[in-house]
């Protein structure tokens, strides 16, 4: 039953997914709803910082904060020596 804050959704998921929510469930000793809402919110904030994290990403392009190829290969390749070079900027 929804409330005010909140909204009833139904969605199509495969018999083997449900039977892990089901057991989960049990495990948890938690209503289907609380895993659901628990799972949604964590996938939901995950595509949300994938998102601005991607723009800022693309920003920095755009603005030139980037580091040639070659200069971090190097830095990379000497993290395994006796004297790592300093990461470039």
């Amino acid at each position: 039953m929804s409330t005010p804050d909140t909204q009833v959704v139904t969605a199509a998921v495969s018999v083997a997914l449900a039977s892990k929510v089901e057991k989960l469930s049990t495990q948890l000793d938690r209503p289907w709803d609380w895993i659901v809402n628990q799972a949604l919110t964590a996938w939901v904030e995950q595509e949300e910082a994938f998102d601005r994290l991607t723009r800022e990403g693309l920003q920095d392009i755009q603005d030139g904060k980037v580091i040639d190829h070659e200069q971090m290969q190097a830095w990379c390749d000497s993290l395994d020596s006796d004297h790592p070079l300093p990461m470039p900027l």
